[in-house]
């Protein structure tokens, strides 16, 4: 029953989408005799690439297969938008494409990783390259704008950095995970420049890397918890949250928040180890310039 009213709901959905959308629109030439309130089941039909008989069955709520390229060129046949286009899918049953990243974290994305200071957070985009993160982060891991371009990735840092090294508690653990969830992340990125240089890099110059790449492993990435041991400040326990942007194809936001007490009061003192290398203890920066979001030239 769940199934055939999905059904329906599709089929009133096309052909309200149908309705509503004029031949102009389509860049069809209507008759001076046209009666038919928007485009025809045919002329949607011709615009898709499917047959009139298979898409006049999908607006019948018939049970039938309908693929993602299919949904697709409905899509752009009866010129839906970006929200439209997700309820199509979600009617469907189909699992939405992933759409191709973004030009990089927009000016809301910067100021809600400001606003979750003095929480460490920070943005990635489909390559895991960091392109945003507040002064908690650069405290934790150290300030990503001190690196070549290139060099400005999580994967990249954790396995090229040796103090990554250090600062990582059970680093073997953590790393490999990292790996699995990377493959299952970018399952979609091969053939990229960027993705194939930095895997390529990375087996070139990471035996661990490589072989744990070469394992093919696949993590989705769940809540987790990491355990730091940083040099100045002491053991830092976070609980990390992955959050997608909606409208910033790619990127996601991971926000680090403390798992026990102790991490809670050592905050200040993080943050203050990203203000130009001084003492946990110094007094804490001006206020006015605390949680700044540092963005990438990407």
């Amino acid at each position: 029953m769940a199934d055939q009213q999905r059904r329906r709901n599709l089929a009133e959905f096309l052909r309200s989408r149908r309705e509503r959308l004029s031949p102009r629109e389509a860049g069809i030439l209507a008759g001076p005799r046209r009666r038919t309130p928007g485009l025809r089941r045919e002329e949607v039909a011709q615009l898709s690439g499917v047959s009139v008989t298979w898409y006049t069955w999908l607006e019948q709520a018939r049970d039938i297969t309908v693929s993602g390229q299919v949904l697709t060129s409905l899509a752009r046949a009866l010129m839906l938008n970006s929200v439209e286009r997700r309820h199509l899918f979600a009617l469907a049953g189909v699992p939405l494409p992933e759409r191709p990243p973004g030009r990089g974290p927009g000016p809301a994305l910067q100021r809600l990783v400001d606003a979750l200071e003095p929480h460490p957070a920070y943005l990635l985009d489909a390559n895991w390259d960091l392109v945003g993160w507040n002064r908690a982060e650069a405290g934790l891991i150290g300030d990503p704008g001190e690196l070549e371009p290139a060099e400005r990735n999580l994967l990249w840092l954790v396995f090229m950095d040796p103090a990554m090294r250090e600062l990582l508690a059970d680093w073997d653990g953590q790393a490999r995970d990292l790996v699995a969830q990377f493959r299952a992340d970018s399952r979609q990125r091969s053939g990229d420049p960027r993705f194939e240089q930095l895997t390529g890099g990375l087996r070139e110059a990471s035996e661990e890397f490589r072989a744990w790449w070469e394992a093919h492993d696949i993590a989705e990435f769940g809540s987790s918890r990491r355990t730091f041991s940083h040099p100045r400040v002491g053991a830092l326990t976070f609980d990390y949250v992955k959050l997608a942007a909606l409208d910033a194809p790619g990127i996601k936001l991971f926000a680090c928040m403390p798992a026990d007490a102790a991490t809670t009061e050592k905050l200040p003192a993080l943050q203050r180890c990203a203000a130009g290398g001084e003492s946990p203890d110094a007094e804490a920066a001006d206020p006015g310039t605390a949680g700044e979001v540092t963005v990438s030239p990407v």
